[in-house]
């Protein structure tokens, strides 16, 4: 029996045949919008850079969509930690001999960003600089800022495996440790990651416990 983790899905709507998750969901997503629908989809790092299959579906998006937006999601906001994800933002189209997509924009919101789940959530104010950019109103007319820049269609898929992971900002904690996150943040978040981590195991001694008494 093929194990679930590497199953591989054949569809006659997909545009690549495989067992990545991720990569299948967008997938799906596309096959369910109507042709004039829109899509909002939180997808992992590896979405954006992976070679193969995850090539060939950053093509298909970019040529038979208009990939008109990617937000890079700031790390600390899921529960699971060290979790890197964006949210890519496409239009459906018709079928055309000609790419839909001519520039996709991205938004910066994780390069010198610190959040935590319990002491430092990041909350509707920390948006408001990226839907303002957006534009929602009219996204035709958006302007570049430090942390929203465009790369039209040509730069994109010249890069090594069409990769959208682009990042243009210095990261400051990796080289000026006087701008490094407060010491004290620091360890509120570990002690978060640790009571997290100490009640999940409690939750797995709980279960087992349970079972041994059935």
């Amino acid at each position: 029996i093929q194990k679930r983790e590497s199953l591989t899905y054949q569809r006659q709507d997909f545009w690549v045949t495989t067992s990545n998750k991720q990569l299948n969901f967008v997938q799906h997503i596309v096959s369910m919008l109507k042709p004039d629908g829109s899509a909002a989809v939180v997808v992992p790092d590896n979405v954006l850079f992976e070679g193969g299959a995850g090539e060939t579906v950053r093509k298909n998006l970019l040529m038979k969509t208009d990939l008109h937006t990617i937000l890079r999601l700031p790390t600390g906001i899921f529960y699971a930690q060290g979790v890197k994800a964006n949210i890519i933002f496409f239009d459906n189209k018709p079928a055309s001999k000609n790419p839909w997509t001519k520039e996709v924009w991205i938004y910066d919101l994780r390069t010198n960003q610190h959040f935590t789940l319990k002491t430092q959530q990041m909350k509707f104010e920390h948006l408001e600089k990226f839907i303002k950019c957006y534009n929602p109103a009219n996204r035709f007319k958006r302007k570049e800022t430090d942390r929203f820049k465009k790369f039209n269609y040509k730069d994109i898929t010249t890069r090594d495996k069409t990769n959208l992971d682009i990042f243009w900002m210095k990261d400051e904690s990796l080289t000026d440790t006087d701008n490094l996150p407060d010491p004290d943040l620091l360890a509120i978040e570990i002690v978060e990651n640790l009571e997290a981590g100490l009640e999940s195991f409690k939750e797995i001694i709980d279960s087992l416990n349970n079972r041994n008494i059935n």
